[in-house]
């Protein structure tokens, strides 16, 4: 293959007479019957690296034409041609790119097994490889013979996951999104087996907790594509169970404000949303209620917002009615301002419908008076609540009996419905003890600022009297001995 070396000489005819001979040669071998493909394959293979760009197309296109011609010959060497073609992929030149490509299709359409020489470790060495590559093409393409191999032969495929499971998880912080809608196809395929199920799910709240950046930039993205996988109310089902336990109360609130942004606003999870709406008559609807009421509760507003949905209005308003000052804090007004924005969205369409029949849905309404009393009445989303709570249309009889004020209007039409607003549904859930539930939790959340500003107080201290020992230490040290004025020799007595 020297041949080969003079594509990279320095004068320009030596390099079109090697690339004219080496076209002959290339003709050549198609025409010959016997062909030993393989050792050829192998030193293409090293060609492919060179730093030479005249080298590297021709030994890519040598491959790709290799590829049609070997057939079972080049079985074996699968992998090592892969790891040549995988970088190409990225390469500067578009030419090689586009050889490349094509070259990595074909192989990748090419269905061997074992008997054949197909080695899938050796394949899957490659494609882990190539997830760090620094070129974004270069690692979708190692995720698509990820997918390949693991639809192809799921078995072989699984007894190569420990080694390769924990690169998988990595790319999840990749820069790319392309990258990691990828990464989510091949977790998903994974995750049919409940054990991986699991440890996908614990993995991204750990990642989450120690990257709080990618749960702000790329939370949504990964919990909504998860959601269309492998199905909404499975992955929230499991987030929740995981969170319920969670030791880091203050990321615990953070993860399930997220959660349930992601629950109220997105598309992908209408049908969960649908389910929720059912939790006072349908026992499905009931059990996913439950299940993400006890993790909901590290956040007051997840809670509130999870029982509108629910239309558990009785309930919601306990939950308000419960909240103490330490509650009411500027977290909680930042979240309340979301929720009452998020409620003039087409989601909550419903519940505004509802507030045409206030005596049917008094609890409604006195749950949305109960937010807008917790709302500072300079801040817009005061406004934008007291604008929707005025188009209520309370009775004539109302109207007169309270002046036209509508806190006395709800007053009235809370005690007069009572008797008839969701009394029959409302048996179907333990409300009150749901409610010890969320209090239990939210005293733990209290507890924890209690301790944080202790500790923070006693660092304070410590730090100040630091500070002042320094301080006596540096006066002591520098304050100058007092010395007596000189002392003048006696005058001689004559």
């Amino acid at each position: 293959m020297g041949l080969f070396n003079m594509l990279s000489d320095s004068s320009h005819e030596i390099r079109q007479q090697a690339d004219a001979a080496l076209s002959e040669f290339l003709q050549e071998i198609k025409n010959s019957p016997n062909v030993d493909y393989g050792r050829m394959a192998e030193i293409l293979v090293r060609r492919a690296g060179s730093p030479d760009e005249f080298t590297r197309l021709t030994s890519i296109t040598w491959i790709n034409e290799f590829v049609k011609l070997g057939g079972e010959q080049l079985v074996p060497y699968y992998a090592d041609i892969l790891g040549a073609i995988l970088p190409c992929i990225s390469d500067e030149e578009e030419k090689i790119r586009v050889v490349a490509r094509e070259t990595n299709e074909e192989l990748r359409a090419i269905k061997a097994d074992q008997a054949e020489g197909f080695d899938i470790g050796a394949i899957l060495v490659i494609a882990k490889r190539e997830l760090n590559s620094e070129h974004e093409a270069t690692r979708i393409e190692a995720l698509h013979w990820f997918s390949t191999l693991l639809v192809r032969g799921r078995a072989e495929f699984s007894a190569y996951l420990d080694g390769i499971f924990e690169p998988l998880l990595n790319a999840l912080s990749d820069p790319s999104d392309a990258v990691v809608l990828l990464v989510l196809e091949v977790h998903a395929r994974i995750a049919e087996e409940y054990h991986h199920f699991q440890h996908l799910m614990s993995y991204l709240i750990h990642t989450f907790h120690n990257n709080h950046v990618l749960l702000e930039k790329r939370g949504a993205l990964i919990v909504r594509r998860l959601c269309v996988l492998l199905g909404a109310e499975k992955v929230y089902r499991e987030f929740s169970t995981i969170l319920q336990t969670e030791g880091d109360l203050d990321f615990a609130s953070t993860m399930v404000q997220a959660l349930n942004l992601i629950l109220l606003t997105s598309t992908e999870l209408a049908e969960l949303r649908s389910l929720l709406k059912k939790s006072l008559v349908d026992t499905c609807g009931k059990d996913l209620f439950l299940s993400l009421y006890a993790s909901w509760c590290h956040s007051p507003m997840a809670t509130i917002s999870l029982c509108l949905l629910a239309q558990a209005y009785n309930h919601a308003s306990s939950v308000i009615q419960s909240l103490g000052e330490e509650d009411i804090n500027v977290k909680f007004l930042v979240q309340l301002d979301k929720l009452i924005r998020l409620l003039e969205t087409p989601v909550f369409a419903y519940l505004r419908l509802q507030l045409l029949e206030p005596g049917k849905h008094t609890w409604l309404l006195k749950t949305l008076y109960g937010l807008l009393m917790l709302l500072p009445q300079q801040s817009a989303a005061f406004k934008i609540l007291r604008t929707r709570l005025k188009t209520v249309p309370f009775s004539e009889n109302l109207k007169r009996t309270s002046s036209a004020n509508p806190y006395s209007q709800i007053l009235q039409v809370t005690e007069d419905g009572n008797r008839n607003q969701d009394a029959p549904n409302y048996s179907a859930i333990d409300f009150s003890s749901r409610l010890q539930q969320f209090g239990s939790m939210q005293q733990q959340h209290r507890n924890h600022l209690k301790n944080q500003l202790q500790s923070r107080k006693s660092a304070s201290a410590a730090v100040l009297s630091q500070e002042i020992q320094r301080y006596e230490e540096s006066q002591s040290s520098s304050t100058p001995e007092i010395s007596r004025p000189p002392s003048r020799a006696p005058k001689a007595i004559s």
